[in-house]
């Protein structure tokens, strides 16, 4: 059971990007820039301490959450999708003209229950 998926077309972009910058992160922090909006860092890039929480991983990328933006989500399923469009963040897929955004869904009761012990 898992709290994080990745659509395919997500997948396809992901993937591109890591054969030009390599290890990558996603990170979730719900502050400035575009808000909750995923965004894709090279690994090295962004500094993960206590306050991130590892959701998961979508093709060999951690996906990270701030705890704070955690306790607004831990009841959701997230799935990692891509647009057109320019997001107003940092992330590395903003150049190719394309954005990650979040489609959620509540989790079963059974998820919850699994998932939020």
């Amino acid at each position: 059971m898992e709290r994080i998926a990745i659509t395919k077309e997500a997948e396809k972009v992901l993937e591109q990007l890591k054969k030009k910058h390599g290890d990558l992160i996603f990170h979730q922090s719900g502050g400035c820039c575009d808000g909750s909006a995923p965004m894709l860092l090279e690994k090295d890039e962004m500094y993960i301490d206590e306050s991130d929480i590892l959701l998961g991983t979508l093709n060999n990328v951690n996906f990270y959450m701030n705890q704070d933006q955690f306790e607004y989500w831990k009841h959701t399923h997230l799935t990692v999708d891509i647009t057109e469009g320019r997001g107003a963040s940092f992330s590395l897929e903003i150049p190719l003209g394309l954005r990650f955004l979040i489609h959620s869904r509540l989790l079963t009761d059974e998820e919850n229950e699994l998932l939020n012990k």
